[in-house]
């Protein structure tokens, strides 16, 4: 199962922002959030609110444990430019480009260790059973 959330045009530089999405990229999802509870960048706490955002609908509408879930993928994209100029001598204007992000955040669910055993035995006797092979006499 996978969980898709969006936050866009966040008033932060992708740049900047891919500096903090890169430190939690294919973590679970509590080690994420301790991470950037204590990541000291200014794109950390709109990320932790979409992740935590991401979590709480995975928990209510689709009722999966939070223990379970990891991030899978996220990105960062470029949003819209805002352009304003910078004032200088004699009458000039330099122009400023104010950058936004786009991030997409994807959740998925891991399955714990003992349902991946189970999966497993369950294979090897389906592998048993078709395994038999049938002799054929060549004349």
């Amino acid at each position: 199962m996978e969980i898709k959330v969006v936050l866009r045009n966040l008033r932060t530089a992708p740049r900047k922002s891919r500096q903090v999405i890169d430190v939690i990229r294919n973590k679970n999802v509590t080690d994420a959030r301790a991470l950037l509870e204590f990541t000291v960048k200014r794109s950390a706490n709109p990320v932790l609110k979409l992740l935590n955002s991401a979590i709480a609908s995975a928990v209510h509408d689709f009722k999966l444990e939070e223990s379970n879930l990891k991030i899978s993928e996220i990105r960062v994209d470029e949003g819209p430019k805002l352009k304003r100029s910078h004032p200088m001598s004699r009458g000039r204007a330099y122009p400023i480009l104010k950058r936004t992000s786009h991030i997409m955040l994807t959740l998925t669910e891991i399955k714990p260790k003992a349902e991946i055993k189970e999966i497993k035995k369950e294979a090897k006797i389906i592998k048993k059973r078709n395994t038999k092979s049938k002799i054929t006499n060549p004349k």
